[in-house]
Protein backbone atom coordinates (compact mmCIF):
# COMPACT_ATOMS: atom_id res chain seq x y z
CA UNK A 1 0.00 0.00 0.00
CA UNK A 2 1.39 3.17 -0.90
CA UNK A 3 1.48 6.23 1.72
CA UNK A 4 1.87 9.78 0.20
CA UNK A 5 1.69 12.63 2.37
CA UNK A 6 2.24 16.03 1.23
CA UNK A 7 3.74 18.61 2.80
CA UNK A 8 2.26 22.09 2.57
CA UNK A 9 2.47 25.88 4.05
CA UNK A 10 3.12 29.18 3.47
CA UNK A 11 6.43 30.46 1.66
CA UNK A 12 9.29 30.51 4.53
CA UNK A 13 7.89 28.22 7.03
CA UNK A 14 10.46 25.33 7.16
CA UNK A 15 8.66 22.92 4.32
CA UNK A 16 11.70 22.04 2.47
CA UNK A 17 13.88 21.77 5.86
CA UNK A 18 11.84 19.48 7.38
CA UNK A 19 11.55 17.59 3.78
CA UNK A 20 15.23 17.49 3.65
CA UNK A 21 15.06 15.76 7.06
CA UNK A 22 12.48 13.21 6.25
CA UNK A 23 14.51 12.03 3.35
CA UNK A 24 17.36 11.60 1.51
CA UNK A 25 16.77 13.70 -1.41
CA UNK A 26 17.60 17.05 -0.50
CA UNK A 27 15.25 20.11 -1.78
CA UNK A 28 16.36 23.72 -1.99
CA UNK A 29 15.94 25.49 1.00
CA UNK A 30 16.29 29.17 0.03
CA UNK A 31 15.28 32.32 1.90
CA UNK A 32 12.45 33.15 -0.72
CA UNK A 33 8.89 31.97 -1.91
CA UNK A 34 8.92 29.66 -4.57
CA UNK A 35 12.14 27.74 -3.90
CA UNK A 36 10.67 24.26 -4.71
CA UNK A 37 8.32 24.85 -8.18
CA UNK A 38 8.45 21.13 -9.03
CA UNK A 39 6.90 18.56 -5.79
CA UNK A 40 10.10 17.01 -4.46
CA UNK A 41 9.34 13.10 -3.37
CA UNK A 42 11.36 11.28 -1.04
CA UNK A 43 10.77 7.30 -0.20
CA UNK A 44 11.51 6.95 3.71
CA UNK A 45 11.31 3.97 5.99
CA UNK A 46 8.53 3.67 8.42
CA UNK A 47 10.91 3.36 11.70
CA UNK A 48 10.02 -0.28 13.12
CA UNK A 49 11.95 -1.39 16.10
CA UNK A 50 9.74 -4.55 16.25
CA UNK A 51 11.57 -5.40 13.14
CA UNK A 52 14.90 -5.17 14.68
CA UNK A 53 14.11 -7.38 17.75
CA UNK A 54 12.48 -10.11 15.16
CA UNK A 55 15.65 -10.06 13.13
CA UNK A 56 18.38 -10.87 16.23
CA UNK A 57 15.99 -14.01 16.72
CA UNK A 58 16.05 -15.14 13.08
CA UNK A 59 19.26 -13.56 11.53
CA UNK A 60 17.15 -12.96 8.46
CA UNK A 61 19.28 -12.41 4.60
CA UNK A 62 17.43 -9.27 4.91
CA UNK A 63 14.48 -6.60 6.88
CA UNK A 64 12.48 -5.02 4.86
CA UNK A 65 10.74 -2.08 6.43
CA UNK A 66 7.31 -0.39 4.56
CA UNK A 67 7.70 3.53 3.59
CA UNK A 68 5.52 6.52 2.88
CA UNK A 69 6.61 8.92 0.01
CA UNK A 70 6.41 12.49 1.43
CA UNK A 71 5.79 15.16 -1.15
CA UNK A 72 7.54 18.67 -0.41
CA UNK A 73 4.46 20.88 -2.24
CA UNK A 74 6.00 24.36 -2.69
CA UNK A 75 4.62 27.39 -0.51
CA UNK A 76 0.59 28.87 -1.23
CA UNK A 77 -0.02 32.22 -1.47
CA UNK A 78 -3.62 34.00 -0.96
CA UNK A 79 -5.15 33.40 -4.28
CA UNK A 80 -4.03 30.30 -4.80
CA UNK A 81 -7.74 28.94 -5.16
CA UNK A 82 -7.63 31.25 -8.47
CA UNK A 83 -3.89 30.70 -9.91
CA UNK A 84 -1.91 32.95 -7.67
CA UNK A 85 1.83 31.95 -7.16
CA UNK A 86 1.35 29.03 -9.44
CA UNK A 87 -1.37 28.21 -7.35
CA UNK A 88 -3.49 25.58 -9.80
CA UNK A 89 -0.41 23.11 -9.97
CA UNK A 90 0.34 23.16 -6.57
CA UNK A 91 -3.47 22.39 -5.73
CA UNK A 92 -3.43 19.57 -8.07
CA UNK A 93 -0.29 18.37 -6.67
CA UNK A 94 -2.26 18.14 -3.27
CA UNK A 95 -4.92 16.50 -4.74
CA UNK A 96 -2.94 13.61 -5.24
CA UNK A 97 -1.79 12.48 -1.64
CA UNK A 98 -3.40 10.77 1.02
CA UNK A 99 -2.72 13.11 3.53
CA UNK A 100 -1.69 16.73 4.11
CA UNK A 101 1.08 17.55 6.55
CA UNK A 102 0.41 21.43 6.97
CA UNK A 103 3.56 23.16 8.57
CA UNK A 104 3.10 26.46 10.83
CA UNK A 105 6.06 28.44 11.41
CA UNK A 106 5.94 28.82 15.17
CA UNK A 107 9.38 30.46 15.79
CA UNK A 108 11.19 33.97 15.41
CA UNK A 109 14.45 34.55 13.29
CA UNK A 110 14.48 38.40 12.03
CA UNK A 111 16.79 36.65 9.44
CA UNK A 112 13.85 34.49 8.19
CA UNK A 113 11.96 36.99 6.31
CA UNK A 114 7.83 35.94 6.68
CA UNK A 115 5.36 36.45 3.76
CA UNK A 116 3.30 38.33 5.99
CA UNK A 117 5.49 40.55 7.55
CA UNK A 118 4.73 38.73 11.25
CA UNK A 119 4.65 35.80 13.06
CA UNK A 120 1.05 34.49 13.14
CA UNK A 121 0.24 30.59 12.81
CA UNK A 122 -3.34 30.91 13.21
CA UNK A 123 -3.70 33.52 10.53
CA UNK A 124 -0.92 31.63 8.35
CA UNK A 125 -3.18 28.15 8.86
CA UNK A 126 -6.33 30.05 7.70
CA UNK A 127 -4.48 31.45 4.73
CA UNK A 128 -4.51 28.38 3.51
CA UNK A 129 -7.82 26.65 4.83
CA UNK A 130 -9.97 29.20 2.68
CA UNK A 131 -7.70 28.93 -0.15
CA UNK A 132 -8.42 24.90 -0.23
CA UNK A 133 -11.88 25.58 0.97
CA UNK A 134 -12.15 28.28 -1.96
CA UNK A 135 -11.33 25.43 -4.10
CA UNK A 136 -13.30 22.55 -3.13
CA UNK A 137 -16.25 25.28 -2.99
CA UNK A 138 -15.61 25.59 -6.87
CA UNK A 139 -15.79 21.41 -6.98
CA UNK A 140 -18.67 20.51 -5.33
CA UNK A 141 -20.77 23.70 -7.38
CA UNK A 142 -19.74 22.17 -10.42
CA UNK A 143 -20.68 18.65 -9.73
CA UNK A 144 -24.17 20.02 -7.87
CA UNK A 145 -25.10 21.82 -10.79
CA UNK A 146 -24.51 18.09 -13.17
CA UNK A 147 -26.93 15.63 -10.60
CA UNK A 148 -28.98 18.37 -9.13
CA UNK A 149 -31.88 17.47 -12.52
CA UNK A 150 -30.79 13.59 -12.34
CA UNK A 151 -31.31 13.50 -8.28
CA UNK A 152 -34.83 15.74 -8.03
CA UNK A 153 -36.44 13.84 -11.07
CA UNK A 154 -35.06 10.64 -11.64
CA UNK A 155 -34.85 7.88 -10.30
CA UNK A 156 -31.63 7.33 -9.25
CA UNK A 157 -30.60 6.74 -5.74
CA UNK A 158 -26.77 7.23 -5.70
CA UNK A 159 -27.65 10.88 -7.83
CA UNK A 160 -29.77 11.35 -5.06
CA UNK A 161 -27.92 10.18 -2.15
CA UNK A 162 -24.39 12.35 -3.76
CA UNK A 163 -26.48 15.79 -4.05
CA UNK A 164 -27.89 15.68 -0.53
CA UNK A 165 -23.89 15.10 -0.05
CA UNK A 166 -22.92 17.76 -1.98
CA UNK A 167 -25.31 20.48 -0.53
CA UNK A 168 -24.02 19.26 3.01
CA UNK A 169 -20.10 20.04 1.96
CA UNK A 170 -21.19 23.48 0.49
CA UNK A 171 -23.04 24.11 3.61
CA UNK A 172 -19.82 23.85 5.54
CA UNK A 173 -17.77 25.40 3.23
CA UNK A 174 -19.57 28.30 2.88
CA UNK A 175 -19.33 28.78 6.75
CA UNK A 176 -15.33 28.35 6.71
CA UNK A 177 -14.87 25.43 7.64
CA UNK A 178 -13.27 22.20 5.67
CA UNK A 179 -15.07 19.48 3.61
CA UNK A 180 -14.20 17.07 6.63
CA UNK A 181 -16.09 18.54 9.37
CA UNK A 182 -19.36 16.92 7.45
CA UNK A 183 -20.22 13.90 9.80
CA UNK A 184 -21.07 10.72 7.27
CA UNK A 185 -24.08 8.81 7.91
CA UNK A 186 -23.12 5.42 6.22
CA UNK A 187 -20.25 3.60 3.94
CA UNK A 188 -22.43 4.76 0.66
CA UNK A 189 -21.42 8.31 1.57
CA UNK A 190 -17.87 7.76 2.55
CA UNK A 191 -17.12 6.22 -0.50
CA UNK A 192 -18.91 9.09 -2.50
CA UNK A 193 -17.44 11.93 -0.62
CA UNK A 194 -13.74 9.90 -1.41
CA UNK A 195 -14.47 10.10 -5.25
CA UNK A 196 -15.36 14.05 -5.09
CA UNK A 197 -11.46 14.47 -4.20
CA UNK A 198 -11.54 17.49 -2.30
CA UNK A 199 -9.16 19.09 -0.84
CA UNK A 200 -10.60 19.99 2.78
CA UNK A 201 -11.56 15.96 2.96
CA UNK A 202 -8.00 14.97 3.28
CA UNK A 203 -7.11 14.03 6.92
CA UNK A 204 -4.78 16.74 8.42
CA UNK A 205 -1.34 16.92 10.61
CA UNK A 206 -0.39 20.28 11.88
CA UNK A 207 3.69 20.37 12.30
CA UNK A 208 4.34 23.39 14.54
CA UNK A 209 7.93 24.02 13.45
CA UNK A 210 9.39 25.83 16.61
CA UNK A 211 13.17 26.45 17.80
CA UNK A 212 14.81 24.36 20.03
CA UNK A 213 14.04 25.64 23.26
CA UNK A 214 10.42 25.07 22.53
CA UNK A 215 10.88 21.49 20.71
CA UNK A 216 9.30 19.52 24.08
CA UNK A 217 6.67 21.19 25.59
CA UNK A 218 5.80 24.02 22.44
CA UNK A 219 5.37 27.89 22.87
CA UNK A 220 3.13 30.43 22.82
CA UNK A 221 2.48 30.42 19.28
CA UNK A 222 2.04 26.44 20.01
CA UNK A 223 -1.05 27.22 22.53
CA UNK A 224 -2.80 29.34 19.56
CA UNK A 225 -2.37 26.55 17.16
CA UNK A 226 -3.90 24.02 19.84
CA UNK A 227 -6.59 26.60 20.84
CA UNK A 228 -7.84 27.15 16.45
CA UNK A 229 -7.54 23.33 15.43
CA UNK A 230 -9.42 21.38 18.65
CA UNK A 231 -13.01 21.15 16.57
CA UNK A 232 -11.13 19.76 13.85
CA UNK A 233 -10.08 16.21 14.85
CA UNK A 234 -6.84 17.00 13.73
CA UNK A 235 -3.03 15.65 14.91
CA UNK A 236 -0.78 18.31 16.15
CA UNK A 237 2.96 17.60 16.46
CA UNK A 238 5.83 19.81 17.62
CA UNK A 239 9.12 19.52 15.61
CA UNK A 240 12.02 22.04 15.63
CA UNK A 241 12.90 21.19 11.98
CA UNK A 242 16.21 23.28 11.41
CA UNK A 243 17.12 21.32 15.00
CA UNK A 244 15.74 17.80 13.21
CA UNK A 245 18.37 18.88 10.31
CA UNK A 246 21.39 19.33 12.18
CA UNK A 247 20.81 15.76 13.68
CA UNK A 248 20.39 14.26 10.96
CA UNK A 249 23.74 15.56 9.57
CA UNK A 250 25.28 13.12 12.16
CA UNK A 251 27.20 9.97 10.97
CA UNK A 252 26.34 7.17 13.70
CA UNK A 253 22.99 6.65 15.63
CA UNK A 254 24.67 6.81 19.16
CA UNK A 255 25.56 10.29 17.52
CA UNK A 256 21.58 11.29 17.13
CA UNK A 257 20.49 9.45 20.21
CA UNK A 258 22.97 11.96 22.10
CA UNK A 259 21.76 14.79 20.10
CA UNK A 260 18.14 14.19 21.01
CA UNK A 261 18.74 13.76 24.93
CA UNK A 262 20.47 16.79 25.11
CA UNK A 263 17.57 18.74 23.72
CA UNK A 264 15.16 16.59 25.77
CA UNK A 265 13.54 14.48 23.54
CA UNK A 266 13.77 10.58 23.63
CA UNK A 267 12.37 10.03 19.58
CA UNK A 268 13.60 12.19 16.47
CA UNK A 269 10.63 13.95 15.09
CA UNK A 270 10.45 11.71 12.13
CA UNK A 271 10.04 8.90 14.14
CA UNK A 272 6.98 11.10 15.66
CA UNK A 273 5.90 12.36 12.33
CA UNK A 274 5.97 8.79 10.76
CA UNK A 275 4.21 7.25 13.54
CA UNK A 276 1.29 9.94 13.60
CA UNK A 277 1.36 10.09 10.20
CA UNK A 278 0.19 6.25 10.21
CA UNK A 279 -2.37 7.10 12.95
CA UNK A 280 -3.97 9.69 10.70
CA UNK A 281 -4.47 7.35 7.91
CA UNK A 282 -5.96 4.85 10.28
CA UNK A 283 -3.14 2.19 9.31
CA UNK A 284 -1.20 -0.59 11.03
CA UNK A 285 1.58 -3.27 10.29
CA UNK A 286 0.97 -7.12 10.18
CA UNK A 287 5.05 -8.83 9.90
CA UNK A 288 5.93 -11.61 7.83
CA UNK A 289 9.21 -13.45 9.48
CA UNK A 290 11.46 -16.16 7.50
CA UNK A 291 15.07 -16.91 7.21
CA UNK A 292 15.13 -15.06 3.83
CA UNK A 293 13.68 -11.50 5.45
CA UNK A 294 11.80 -9.83 8.52
CA UNK A 295 9.25 -7.47 6.46
CA UNK A 296 6.56 -5.37 7.54
CA UNK A 297 3.55 -4.68 5.45
CA UNK A 298 0.78 -1.81 6.01
CA UNK A 299 -2.96 -2.78 5.71
CA UNK A 300 -6.03 -0.33 6.74
CA UNK A 301 -7.01 -0.99 10.52
CA UNK A 302 -9.80 -3.19 11.12
CA UNK A 303 -9.00 -5.00 7.73
CA UNK A 304 -9.83 -9.11 7.88
CA UNK A 305 -7.21 -11.92 6.56
CA UNK A 306 -8.23 -12.28 3.46
CA UNK A 307 -7.52 -8.42 2.57
CA UNK A 308 -3.94 -8.37 4.34
CA UNK A 309 -3.20 -11.83 2.40
CA UNK A 310 -4.20 -9.44 -0.58
CA UNK A 311 -1.58 -6.84 0.40
CA UNK A 312 1.15 -8.93 0.20
CA UNK A 313 -0.52 -10.61 -3.49
CA UNK A 314 -3.58 -10.91 -5.05
CA UNK A 315 -3.58 -14.16 -5.15
CA UNK A 316 -3.47 -14.98 -1.77
CA UNK A 317 -6.55 -13.14 -1.03
CA UNK A 318 -8.22 -15.13 -4.23
CA UNK A 319 -7.35 -18.68 -2.89
CA UNK A 320 -7.22 -17.23 0.81
CA UNK A 321 -7.51 -20.75 2.95
CA UNK A 322 -6.61 -19.62 6.28
CA UNK A 323 -4.19 -17.76 8.24
CA UNK A 324 -1.40 -18.82 11.04
CA UNK A 325 -1.38 -16.16 13.16
CA UNK A 326 1.62 -15.15 16.04
CA UNK A 327 1.46 -12.45 18.67
CA UNK A 328 4.49 -10.30 18.06
CA UNK A 329 5.22 -10.88 22.05
CA UNK A 330 4.82 -14.19 22.12
CA UNK A 331 7.40 -14.24 19.19
CA UNK A 332 9.70 -12.55 21.07
CA UNK A 333 8.94 -14.00 24.30
CA UNK A 334 9.45 -17.70 22.75
CA UNK A 335 12.29 -16.64 20.30
CA UNK A 336 11.33 -18.79 17.53
CA UNK A 337 8.29 -20.20 15.67
CA UNK A 338 8.63 -23.66 17.10
CA UNK A 339 9.03 -22.81 20.13
CA UNK A 340 5.50 -21.03 19.81
CA UNK A 341 3.75 -23.91 17.85
CA UNK A 342 5.16 -25.97 21.02
CA UNK A 343 3.85 -23.73 23.66
CA UNK A 344 0.20 -23.51 22.28
CA UNK A 345 0.78 -19.81 20.60
CA UNK A 346 -0.02 -20.46 16.83
CA UNK A 347 -3.62 -19.42 16.32
CA UNK A 348 -5.28 -20.29 12.87
CA UNK A 349 -7.94 -17.96 11.74
CA UNK A 350 -10.55 -17.94 8.81
CA UNK A 351 -11.32 -15.18 6.74
CA UNK A 352 -13.31 -13.22 9.48
CA UNK A 353 -10.50 -12.60 11.63
CA UNK A 354 -9.54 -9.52 11.57
CA UNK A 355 -6.00 -8.71 12.05
CA UNK A 356 -4.17 -6.54 14.94
CA UNK A 357 -0.96 -4.19 14.51
CA UNK A 358 2.22 -6.65 15.50
CA UNK A 359 0.44 -9.79 13.87
CA UNK A 360 3.02 -12.18 12.61
CA UNK A 361 0.80 -13.80 9.57
CA UNK A 362 1.55 -16.41 7.34
CA UNK A 363 -1.31 -17.45 5.08
CA UNK A 364 -2.10 -20.70 3.39
CA UNK A 365 -4.09 -20.57 -0.28
CA UNK A 366 -4.82 -22.34 -2.90
CA UNK A 367 -4.97 -20.98 -6.62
Amino acid sequence: MALQCGIVGLPNVGKSTLFNCLSNAKAQAANFPFCTIEPNVGVITVPDERLSALATLVNPQRIVPTTVEIVDIAGLVKGASKGEGLGNKFLANIRETDAILHVLRCFENENITHVDGSINPVRDKEIIDIELQLKDLETVENRISKVQKQAQTGGDKTAKILYDLLLQYKEVLLQGKSARTVQIENKEQEKLGKELGLLTNKPVMYICNVDEASAVNGNAFVDAVRESVKGENAEILIIAAATEADIAELDTYEERQLFLEEVGLTESGVARLIKAAYRLLNLETFLTVGVQEVRAWTYSKGSKAPQCAGVIHTDFEKGFIRAEVIKYDDYIAYESENACKEAGKIAVEGKEYIVQDGDIMHFRFNV
